[in-house]
C-alpha cells in the first residue's frame, strides 16, 4: 500500500512538472504579457509598440541617474529600468541598458562629457541626501543617452510644472517616461521628415527671429520659408504638413486668406501666432508709448473657426523682466532687468498631450482669447495665466517709468486666462456663401474640413528667438538673454508639432496617469498594532489549521485503506 501511494505521488508530481514545462515552452514560443495594475503602468501605447516593432538594429541605453539615491529618485530610477525592459519585450531588436555616473569619469573626460549632455538638455540637478547622520548635496543627471551603431541622442526625464511639489514632479516624470524614451528612439531611427512651412510676406519672422523655430525642428523636420504672395492655389501648400503664421505686421490679402483657409479645409494644420496690437518698445523710455490695434486681415478668419484675439494686452503678477539701460557704470552702459508685467510667465497647464508636464512658458505682450460659436469645432484651452491677472484694453500705455511703483494687486483680479487654444473638429470655410477670389478654382473649393487642426496664441513672439546681448547672435528658443532661465517655449513647439503631425502617435503617451498612493500616517500610527497582529499571527494560525486538516485527511485516508 505504501509503494502504491509513493507511485501515485510520483505520478502527480510528474503531471505537475509536465504542465509547468508545457507552460514554459509556450511562454517562449508565444510571448505574452498581462498587466494587472489598476493604472496599466506596464502597458504600452499602440504607437509605442509600432515604433519598437520597426527597429532594424539593437539599441543601447545609458542611464545617467545612478548612485545612492533617496526613495523618490530611486523610484524614478527603477521606473526607467522597468520601462526599458518593457520596451525590450515588445521590440523586434534587443534593447540593452547600463548605468553611467558622469561624475565618476576621469577628470580629463568629465567636463567634455557633461557639456555634451547639456546639448541634449540634460543638466545636473542638485539633490540633498541623508548620509552619515547629516544632509549632503549631490549632483544627479536625470536623463538617458540612447544610441545605435552610428548615432546617439539624449532625453531629460525629470520634468514638472511650476508650483508642483517634489512628489508630484516625480510622479509626472514617471508618467511621461514612455513618451520621453520612445521619442528619443524615434528621433534616432526616424527616416521620414515632414515639411513645415513658415508663412512669409507680411512682416513675419524678420532677421534672425525664426532661428529658434528652425533650430528646434531641423533634426526631425524640413523647415521652409513660404512667401504666400507667390502661391497661386491651395495645392501649392499641400507639401507642408503644418503652416506657421508668426506675428504678421501687415494685412493679408483675400487671396492669401483663401489659400490658408483651403489649406485647412484640405487637411492642413495651422499655428496662428497673432499680435493684436502694434507697439515700438524703443519709445517706451521717458514718457512712454502706446500700443494700438492694427488690422492683419485674419480676425474674421479666426472668428469663423471659433476664436477671437482681443484688442488688449494681458498683465500678470507672475512676470518676467525687461532689460533697460540705466545710465553708465564707469565707461560702460548698465543694463537693469526691470519688472515687466506684460511678460507673462505662464505655468498653469492643461492635462493635454501638448502641455502636460511643461515648465513655465514665456508669453510676451499677449492678448486675451475668447471663444465664439462655431458648430463642430472643439476649443481646448492649453495654457493659462496665474491667479493674479488683468486685461488692459487698447490703447495700452507702455512706459518704463510706470514700473517705478509696485503694481496694485487689487487691479489684478482676473485668474487663469487662456493664453493658448487648440481647435479641432469640423471647420467651416470662411468663404462658404461668399464670393471667391479671382484665383480660386471653384471645382476644388471645399466648404468644410475635419482633418486639419489649428493652434492660436495672442502673441507673435511665442516662438521667436531673443538675441544674445553680448554678440547679437540669436539664442535657442526659450532661453532668457539676461539670465540662466530656460523657458519651455521650445518644448511647447516640439509637442505642438508632434501632436499636429500625428495626434494618435507617440505624443498620445503623455496622457498616461499614475495615481500617487501615499500612506495615511495618522491611520498607520493608530492601527499599527492591529496590522502587525494580522500580518504575523494570522498566517501562522491559518497554516496551522491547514496542517491539522491535512494530517486529519491523511489519517482518515490511511485508516480506510487498512
Amino acid at each position: 500500500m505504501k509503494i502504491s501511494a509513493n507511485i501515485s505521488l510520483i505520478k502527480n508530481l510528474g503531471i505537475i512538472a509536465g504542465i509547468l514545462v508545457v507552460i514554459w515552452v509556450l511562454g517562449i514560443l508565444v510571448p505574452y504579457r498581462i498587466d494587472l495594475t489598476a493604472d496599466k503602468r506596464y502597458s504600452l501605447h499602440p504607437a509605442t509598440i509600432k515604433v519598437l516593432e520597426s527597429l532594424e538594429e539593437p539599441l543601447e541605453v545609458e542611464i545617467l541617474l545612478t548612485g545612492n539615491l533617496p526613495g523618490g529618485m530611486r523610484r524614478l530610477q527603477l521606473s526607467i529600468e522597468e520601462t526599458i525592459r518593457t520596451f525590450n519585450a515588445y521590440s523586434s531588436e534587443k534593447i540593452t541598458f547600463y548605468y553611467q555616473d558622469p561624475l565618476a569619469l576621469p577628470k580629463e573626460e568629465q567636463e567634455d562629457y557633461i557639456v555634451g549632455l547639456s546639448e541634449y538638455g540634460i543638466n545636473p540637478t542638485n539633490l540633498y541626501v541623508n548620509e552619515d547622520g547629516g544632509q549632503k548635496s549631490k549632483l544627479i543627471f536625470p536623463g538617458v543617452i540612447i544610441r545605435n551603431a552610428e548615432f546617439e541622442t539624449g532625453s531629460l526625464l525629470l520634468r514638472g510644472e511650476m508650483g508642483m511639489g517634489p512628489d508630484q514632479i516625480l510622479n509626472q516624470s514617471v508618467e511621461n517616461l514612455e513618451f520621453e524614451l520612445i521619442n528619443g528612439i524615434r528621433k534616432l531611427i526616424s527616416k521620414q521628415a515632414f515639411e513645415i512651412g513658415l508663412a512669409m510676406g507680411q512682416g513675419e519672422l524678420t532677421g534672425d527671429e525664426g532661428f529658434g523655430i528652425v533650430e528646434a525642428l531641423a533634426d526631425d523636420y524640413e523647415v521652409y520659408k513660404v512667401p504666400l504672395e507667390q502661391a497661386k492655389k491651395p495645392l501649392d501648400l499641400d507639401p507642408f504638413k503644418i503652416m506657421i503664421v508668426s506675428g504678421p505686421k501687415e494685412k493679408y490679402t483675400d487671396t492669401e486668406i483663401y489659400l490658408l483657409d483651403q489649406y485647412l479645409m484640405h487637411g492642413g494644420n495651422i499655428i496662428f501666432l497673432i499680435d493684436a496690437l502694434a507697439y515700438d518698445m524703443a519709445q517706451a523710455g521717458g514718457e512712454g508709448t502706446v500700443a494700438m490695434p492694427f488690422e492683419n486681415g485674419l480676425d474674421q478668419l479666426l472668428f469663423k473657426y471659433g476664436i477671437r484675439v482681443n484688442k488688449d494686452l494681458i498683465q500678470d503678477m507672475n512676470f518676467g523682466r525687461y532689460p533697460v539701460m540705466a545710465g553708465n557704470f564707469g565707461d560702460q552702459q548698465q543694463l537693469v532687468p526691470l519688472p515687466w508685467p506684460f511678460f507673462v510667465q505662464a505655468g498653469k497647464m492643461a492635462a493635454h498631450p501638448i502641455t502636460k508636464g511643461l515648465d513655465q512658458v514665456m508669453f510676451k505682450f499677449a492678448s486675451s482669447l475668447d471663444t465664439v460659436k462655431a458648430d463642430g469645432v472643439r476649443k481646448i484651452p492649453l495654457i493659462f495665466s496665474s491667479d493674479f491677472t488683468k486685461k488692459s484694453p487698447a490703447p495700452v500705455r507702455l512706459a518704463f517709468i510706470d514700473m517705478e511703483n509696485e503694481p496694485d494687486l487689487n487691479e489684478f483680479g482676473l485668474k487663469n486666462l487662456p493664453l493658448l487654444y487648440l481647435l479641432e473638429g469640423n471647420f467651416t470655410s470662411f468663404f462658404k456663401n461668399r464670393f471667391l477670389p479671382d484665383v480660386a478654382d471653384k471645382t476644388d473649393f471645399k466648404e468644410s474640413g475635419s482633418q486639419g487642426k489649428v493652434i492660436v496664441a495672442g502673441t507673435g513672439s511665442l516662438f521667436l528667438s531673443d538675441l544674445n546681448p553680448t554678440d547679437g547672435n540669436p539664442l535657442p528658443l526659450g532661453q532668457d538673454p539676461f539670465s540662466t532661465v530656460q523657458y519651455a517655449n521650445r518644448q511647447l513647439l516640439l509637442n505642438s508639432i508632434s501632436y499636429l503631425v500625428e495626434p494618435e502617435g507617440i505624443i498620445a503617451t503623455r496622457t498616461k496617469q499614475f495615481q500617487i498612493r501615499p500612506l495615511n500616517k495618522i491611520k498607520v500610527q493608530n492601527e499599527k498594532t492591529k496590522w502587525q497582529v494580522i500580518n504575523i499571527l494570522v498566517p501562522v494560525i491559518l497554516f496551522s489549521i491547514l496542517g491539522i486538516v491535512w494530517i486529519a485527511i491523511k489519517k482518515s485516508a490511511f485508516s480506510k485503506k487498512v
